[in-house]
């Protein structure tokens, strides 16, 4: 068997190895991922699911290093599943070409996503595989990696003061909010709690994003619902699975190239910052108001007391 041919029936990894060019480049890949599908273009294969085997090897555009271990800045993995989902979502198909292609430019759509190999597999014919395997490279003038892609669900964010945290009736606010039907971020206070003081601007700005963090961790004391998370990755995986979120700020305010200024740390405005920077569908404060120059959340805001229930769309609000 000539090179070529035996190339041909390698693992896409070592193809993607095999056809590089000369600049180095890392992958990251997912092999032997399993879903029961329906496809096919036979009569016998409708309205029955088979067994289809993924392989997926994506050449990145950026290095990791040991001295940045951070997930924000790398493709994650779920990129990867979250794309054969979408793909598997969208409609049945008929050909595994097609089903390929898709999943292709959904992680093609990541812009630290330079090549990908993609290879399916139906498991069910025979003794055999019955497959494709397609090589697709990135589409010039992808848009720059943004904040929040422009296609996330746009959260209900919710600030909860520390007597909104405290109330005994927090498992059913929180029943509230997960039936507004979109995600849920929750923002809290720093704990009423004395704070350090420092000498200069910079560590008393770390200081109180930490004191909001402990608040945080208050609060997923409260209900395992209540996770806490601190980087866009995590947060942006969690509202894609309608998840409730506790956001821990200092990252994404230390790391935002437009953050809030400096001397904004009032827990409210940050709040709302975040809002702003995740296309929020709406603002709820139950316990506090905005302080003078907070920012524009560009969504409605309803202040509310700490002990109402409120009213969330598709649900009556109490009077």
């Amino acid at each position: 068997m000539s090179d070529e041919i035996s190339l041909a029936f390698r693992h896409p990894s070592e193809r993607a190895k095999a056809t590089a060019g000369d600049a180095p480049c890392d992958r990251i890949s997912m092999t032997e991922h399993l879903r029961e599908v329906e496809i096919g273009a036979f009569q016998a294969e409708r309205g029955v699911t088979q067994t289809i085997r993924f392989d997926v090897v994506v050449e990145v555009s950026s290095r990791a290093e040991s001295a940045a271990d951070d997930v924000d800045r790398i493709l994650s993995y779920d990129t990867i599943v979250e794309a054969i989902d979408a793909a598997l979502a969208a409609e049945r198909v008929n050909l595994l070409e097609t089903l390929a292609a898709r999943i292709a430019d959904g992680i093609l759509a990541h812009p630290l996503a330079a090549r990908v190999f993609v290879r399916i597999g139906k498991l069910d014919r025979g003794p055999y595989t019955l497959g494709v395997e397609i090589v697709r490279e990135a589409p010039e003038g992808r848009r720059p990696l943004r904040l929040l892609a422009e296609t996330a669900p746009q959260p209900l964010v919710v600030y909860l003061s520390n007597e909104a945290v405290a109330r005994p009736d927090l498992s059913e606010l929180l029943d509230r909010f997960e039936a507004a039907g979109a995600p849920v971020i929750l923002c809290v206070d720093r704990p009423d709690l004395p704070v350090p003081h420092a000498a200069h601007p910079m560590p008393q700005r770390r200081i109180d994003l930490l004191a909001i963090e402990q608040g945080a961790w208050v609060l997923a004391a409260r209900d395992r619902r209540c996770v806490v998370v601190d980087s866009r990755t995590e947060l942006d995986w969690a509202m894609r699975q309608g998840q409730i979120s506790v956001w821990a700020p200092s990252k994404l305010v230390l790391d935002a190239v437009e953050g809030p200024a400096p001397d904004v740390t009032h827990p409210l405005s940050l709040a709302l910052w975040l809002a702003a920077a995740f296309h929020a569908r709406e603002v709820l404060s139950l316990g506090a108001t905005p302080p003078e120059g907070a920012p524009d959340p560009h969504c409605p805001l309803r202040l509310l007391s700490a002990d109402d229930l409120p009213g969330v769309p598709g649900l009556p609000t109490n009077t």
